[in-house]
């Protein structure tokens, strides 16, 4: 999930410090403060929808007229938080208050590429540039080359080399496919120099997260353990795997490959252009109508398009003449290619757009929950693709139980790695990531150590959210965690179940941004959280002695 910056928090920051015991006469302010917020929100994610490429108008109005909107609906929402700030408010009123607060913090320190970019990769070797434009520049260098690999006289994207080194048969293919990353990694790395872009930025992250907090502190603050004791749930679990996946090493450019016999066995069954009905016949018998629920899909390759997939809000859900309107979302991917792992990635962000329309609260909860729910929560469905279940009713064939989730849980061990790779890189900055990333994959992945590779920055994520690839790999132990509950009490739904959206949104989903994810999963489990349940499903892929 990404977000446009804001400049409300100054504003906000003493907002709430103001708050004192109130009358009831101020709940008709912060009533008018939360509509002016959902205005602004929406303004803005008018402006971010035809930034992105997909539209040059939203609703007859063109980018101009939203900007112009937006600026408009900020000093409507800065009068209306001013007039709650002149006097306190009530309990329920303060918490409103902070949620607004809270998301709109988020988005103030949030510089994605959701919209037009303002840094070109070369100005990574500027040494003016702050964090932000730091990051922004790195982030430019994965759509100036890594949208433009060259590969066996082509051009291939880097979301397609991804797959196609998962099914490519000749190891010297695979081996130059892998080599086409390097002026990707290149523009990053440098040649590994102590100063290079990438090694100036987590230095700049890491002094950020010393004084506001990182990504990972975050994540811990939301499921309420210390980052150590996270660090090492992900080592617990990548130990596991090393346990179950045999003592054979493999080169970083056969990784995939021999875990992605899964992806081989059915993609002729799964062709791009099959991917999205795919994904709405799955989430109608969940019980969720992706067409009724009016996503907005961007799936169409351009140039300059965002080189990740995510998803966002379009609109926010409000009450309009005594009726809820829910929430839309709109879900920003390119599949040039089908197969399981496209298929398994379009699953999980449309679990994110569905996560939108669920959300039924008061104005100021209208927005995500906290980072590591919000991306463990989009697993608990994509992971069925890779259960005999779900491929025996939506493909029609079915490969090998151990095999195929050797293929899903082979990807989430890359995750956890990362995440592992930043929390070290974050504590350490001054560490050598090539160093740090070898370490870690050559101990528990089996991976043949290559520390002259930069290949740790296949991942546009560690440019665009230094920490944020925690929430992928700590995600995978809440959606162990949630997939097992459900089934305990609602049966199985990897080949459908009408009861699971409606079951999941009472319990999850419709709080939006109100309920932290400690207290969601307290709740859920009746327990403090624990990697067993992840454990167990990776003993699921032990490769026999």
């Amino acid at each position: 999930m990404r977000y446009a910056a804001l400049s409300l928090v100054g504003l906000l920051t003493g907002l709430v410090g103001t708050i004192a015991l109130a009358g009831p006469q101020q709940a008709g302010r912060v009533t008018d403060a939360e509509e002016a917020f959902l205005e602004f929100l929406d303004a803005n994610g008018a402006v971010a929808l035809i930034e992105s490429g997909k539209v040059d108008r939203f609703e007859d109005k063109g980018l101009a007229d939203w900007k112009r909107l937006s600026g408009e609906r900020r000093l409507a929402l800065r009068a209306a938080l001013s007039r709650v700030g002149t006097v306190g408010v009530s309990g329920a009123d303060a918490q409103a208050v902070a949620a607004m607060q809270k998301s709109l913090a988020s988005r103030e320190t949030d510089d994605s590429t959701a919209g037009v970019r303002e840094q070109a990769c070369k100005d990574a070797q500027r040494r003016d540039l702050d964090f932000a434009g730091m990051r922004a520049a790195l982030v430019s260098c994965y759509v100036e080359f890594g949208d433009r690999l060259q590969f066996e006289g082509a051009v291939v994207d880097r979301g397609s080399a991804l797959q196609l080194l998962h099914v490519l048969d000749e190891p010297a293919r695979r081996k130059a496919l892998f080599d086409a990353f390097v002026p990707l990694w290149a523009a990053l790395n440098g040649r590994n120099e102590a100063d290079s872009p990438y090694r100036r930025m987590i230095a700049m992250a890491a002094a950020d997260g010393a004084k506001g907090g990182s990504e990972i502190d975050a994540a811990a603050r939301a499921i309420g353990v210390e980052s150590a004791e996270i660090e090492r749930w992900l080592v617990q679990v990548l130990e596991a795997w090393r346990d179950a996946s045999g003592p054979q090493m493999v080169e970083p450019w056969d990784y995939r490959y021999r875990n992605s016999v899964a992806n081989r066995e059915v993609a002729a069954r799964i062709p791009a252009d099959g991917l999205l009905p795919a994904n709405e016949r799955f989430y109608r018998d969940l019980g969720a109508d992706l067409g009724r629920m009016g996503v907005v899909f961007d799936l169409a390759p351009r140039q300059d398009k965002s080189p990740f997939a995510y998803t966002e809000f379009l609109t926010r859900g409000r009450t309009v003449a005594g009726q809820w309107r829910m929430s839309v979302a709109r879900v920003v991917a390119t599949y040039p290619t089908g197969g399981i792992d496209s298929l398994n990635e379009l699953v999980h962000e449309n679990a994110h757009a569905v996560h939108v329309s669920a959300i039924r609260n008061r104005p100021a909860y209208m927005d995500w929950p906290d980072s590591v729910f919000t991306e463990a929560f989009a697993d608990v469905p994509s992971w069925s693709v890779f259960e005999p279940a779900w491929q025996r009713r939506y493909l029609g064939t079915v490969v090998r139980e151990a095999v195929s989730l050797r293929s899903l849980f082979s990807d989430v061990m890359l995750d956890v790695a990362w995440a592992l790779f930043e929390m070290r890189m974050l504590r350490e900055p001054s560490a050598d990531p090539n160093a740090v990333w070898t370490e870690i994959t050559s101990r528990y992945l089996h991976i043949v150590p290559h520390p002259e590779v930069p290949w740790w920055a296949m991942r546009v994520q560690l440019a665009d959210s230094p920490g944020y690839m925690v929430n992928y790999g700590l995600g995978a132990v809440l959606t162990a965690e949630m997939r097992a509950r459900t089934i305990e009490s609602l049966g199985p739904f990897d080949a459908g179940n009408p009861a699971w959206y409606g079951w999941l949104s009472d319990r999850l989903l419709h709080y939006g941004s109100q309920r932290d994810t400690r207290s969601l999963m307290q709740e859920l489990l009746g327990r403090p959280l624990s990697p067993a349940a992840l454990l167990r499903q990776i003993e699921r892929c032990r490769v026999p002695d």
